[in-house]
């Protein structure tokens, strides 16, 4: 039935707000099927289930939408004799209602697009939302009145109603826009555009920094002329300058104010909460247990937190398929569960958590777990590894053949699997977004998947500290709090030194001990100690100084050395030096390295890239190596001639002068012929190795082998047999 031409423009908004009301009647619908609720949570579901649909026909009736309001008017007839003797329930007609939702979004979509006015007649159909239905895998509604089959493919569509039938409607349906963002809802704009504005902001943030760079410059000259001692003659510069260094630390508040601002109004049109996508996965599970004659319930925590739009779109899919793994392969049958002593609802947990740039996405469920030696069988059968090398495999190294490409544990495809994708393609997003994936799973009990992310959208508020000369920051949401050392709050024994901290002892944690510049001591009297926090553990972290509080965009490191265990990410200061942060998860853990080397022996650090310097320059700095940089090969043929090393590290692939071109010129001085020199290059393989090696090279890393640790130990070695042939 067509709308009329005066209320069309507000049927796209309406759309909008039904899928918002829809979600929340989904939710509950889900709620009230559980086993377990007391009665006066059941009334109060009752009572919002009842208001929510109460909403959806007298909105449908305002717009002249008939259709939509009879289908609503057929759900509150179905839900009134449950909700008059407040009960669970059944499944059946949570069957039947989740159903009437789908058809309803549907034909709401269909009115929004303007295409209304070839819908078939429903009033064959809702006559059925009030009859027995069977379960969804096996019906779904059809406008003539009966049922017919309905494939279900949650990794397509979140709801049944982005699968459903092209007959419905007479036409293949249009998916739902997201919440928000409707055509008339608001301006549309291109990410490119926000893009380019998010850049502007960042620009804006660099230059505030300067700002409150050029104020501590006022701030020390003015501090240097009273120094003087000639008060009089310098009484007018002093004052010039003191008003100057106000009105810019008030030009800077400002500018920051501006630039906060501007952040959040960006974080609000380009972010959006994440239940937005999680939500939906709860009636995805709740289908497919079903379809496979299991039960099981989807916990989500953490949906609060806000994403990226785009990255929140690029994620869904992969949580997709593992929930539907753990669904297929991961849960067992309830008779099964019940006989194992489990509970016959399998429970399945999405845990999402921010911290600084870094998101943490944890899916587990408490199912079987994985099968280790059917893992190595299907590997081996699908050709991925021989019975040999399956055999030397560790326990880590089988459960990662999960991800390989075209590995299933099925002989069998079914519509779920079987195909050899799923957790392949999982892998593959994870990595398109500069992230990681981790599994471990204990035999019988579960299996948890990490996903670790770098958020690239804003500034994170960052504590700057100084270790010896190393300056580093740490996620201020890390850190609790900062007071200075006392000996009566400290408890010094044979190993460790021990913090009183609100009737705990914490574990105190030098700082540069544990970057493996000094050996480890107890905190003298006086030195800051943060209280830092993470994954429920916590530790009092030693500095040498507390340098202040900044707001830095922190930029994920390169793939070749994301590995590194120490460090989260790196951020650009005022004058364009590279600040490495720390990740907190890495300070409270328990190891803790103390080896120094006695006599400081000299690297020079030779790369193109600024992350890739930083980082070798804290690697071979946690060996004893006092380090000097050089981002081209000129400017290390520059230090050579000021300075002597050791042994060198060079990138291969350089612009102007290239790794192997550095090494021709270094072996044609008598000064440098001998020098050690250890090759670096992001290209694994073996021709370039080759190449690198043929050169005359002493040693050739790749940057993957780098960050795995591995760059230390090349030094040492190449300088032993230097050392041994000279």
């Amino acid at each position: 039935m067509p709308v009329d031409p005066m209320l069309q423009p507000l049927v796209a908004g309406f759309a909008v707000e039904a899928q918002e009301v829809i979600q929340k009647v989904t939710m509950d619908l889900l709620e009230l099927e559980r086993e377990g609720l007391e009665n006066d949570a059941l009334a109060k579901i009752y009572t919002r289930l009842g208001r929510h649909l109460h909403t959806l026909k007298g909105s449908a009736a305002s717009l002249g939408l008939q259709d939509l309001g009879d289908i609503a008017h057929k759900l509150e007839d179905a839900l009134a004799p449950l909700k008059a003797h407040t009960q669970k329930m059944p499944r059946p007609v949570v069957d039947v209602l989740l159903h009437g939702l789908d058809l309803f979004m549907l034909r709401a979509q269909a009115h929004a697009d303007g295409r209304g006015d070839h819908l078939p007649d429903p009033a064959a159909a809702l006559a059925q939302l009030v009859a027995a239905a069977p379960p969804p895998e096996e019906s779904a509604v059809l406008p003539g009145g009966g049922f017919a089959q309905v494939p279900s493919d949650p990794a397509s569509a979140p709801s049944a109603a982005a699968s459903a039938p092209a007959n419905v409607l007479g036409e293949a349906p249009v998916a739902p826009e997201p919440s928000g963002e409707s055509a008339d809802a608001g301006w549309r704009v291109s990410a490119n555009q926000v893009t380019s504005l998010m850049r502007e902001v960042e620009r804006l943030r660099e230059v505030r920094l300067r700002v409150e760079e050029r104020s501590r410059e006022l701030e020390r000259v003015s501090t240097l002329l009273a120094k003087q001692g000639l008060l009089a003659e310098t009484a007018e510069a002093r004052t010039l300058l003191s008003g100057t260094g106000r009105s810019l630390r008030t030009d800077g508040e400002e500018t920051s104010d501006v630039v906060d601002a501007l952040e959040d109004g960006l974080k609000a049109i380009t972010t959006r909460p994440t239940r937005t996508i999680l939500d939906p996965l709860q009636r995805m599970v709740r289908d497919l247990s079903r379809q496979l004659g299991k039960e099981a319930r989807l916990s989500v925590v953490g949906a609060e937190v806000s994403l990226d739009r785009r990255l929140l779109e690029k994620l869904q899919g992969a949580l997709v398929h593992i929930l539907r793994n753990a669904v297929d392969h991961g849960l067992e049958m309830p008779a099964e569960r019940e006989k194992a002593g489990k509970h016959h609802e399998g429970a399945l947990t999405l845990r999402v958590e921010q911290q600084g740039n870094l998101l943490y996405l944890e899916a587990s469920d408490d199912g079987r777990g994985i099968d280790l030696h059917q893992v190595r069988k299907a590997a081996e059968k699908r050709g991925l590894v021989t019975a040999e090398e399956a055999a030397r495999l560790n326990d880590n190294q089988v459960r990662d053949l999960i991800f390989s490409e075209g590995f299933s544990t099925r002989s069998d495809v079914t519509d779920t699997s079987g195909r050899g994708v799923g957790l392949d393609a999982v892998r593959a997003t994870v990595e398109s977004l500069q992230g990681r994936i981790e599994v471990a799973s204990t035999r019988g009990q579960g299996t948890r998947f990490v996903l670790t992310l770098p958020v690239d959208l804003g500034s994170s508020p960052v504590l700057m500290v100084r270790a010896l000369e190393q300056f580093v920051g740490l996620p201020m949401l890390a850190v609790e709090s900062t007071q200075l050392a006392r000996p009566d709050m400290l408890r010094v024994g044979k190993r460790r030194t021990h913090l009183e901290y609100q009737g705990q002892l914490l574990p105190v944690v030098d700082l540069g001990a544990r970057l493996g510049l000094r050996a480890s001591s107890p905190p003298a009297e006086g030195q800051p100690l943060l209280i830092v926090q993470s994954g429920g553990k916590r530790v009092a972290l030693g500095v040498d100084a507390v340098v202040g509080d900044r707001d830095l965009v922190i930029r994920p490191l390169p793939s070749e050395v994301r590995d590194v265990a120490a460090w989260q990410g790196a951020a650009t200061l005022s004058r364009g030096e590279l600040l490495l942060i720390l990740r907190p998860d890495w300070v409270v853990s328990d190891s803790e390295k103390v080896s120094v080397s006695a006599v400081s022996r000299r690297a020079l650090v030779v790369d193109d890239s600024l992350t890739a310097r930083a980082l070798h320059r804290a690697m071979l700095e946690a060996g004893g190596f006092q380090v000097h940089l050089a981002a081209s090969g000129a400017r290390a043929l520059e230090r050579l001639q000021a300075d002597t090393y050791d042994v060198v590290i060079c990138d291969l692939d350089m612009e102007e002068m290239d790794g192997i071109e550095l090494i021709a010129r270094l072996r044609e001085r008598k000064d440098t012929r001998t020098l050690p020199v250890i090759l670096v290059s992001a290209h694994d393989t073996q021709v370039a190795r080759d190449r690198g090696l043929a050169s005359g090279a002493d040693g050739f890393l790749s940057k993957r082998e780098c960050a795995a640790g591995r760059l230390l130990a090349e030094v040492l070695d190449v300088m032993s047999r230097r050392g041994s042939r000279a």
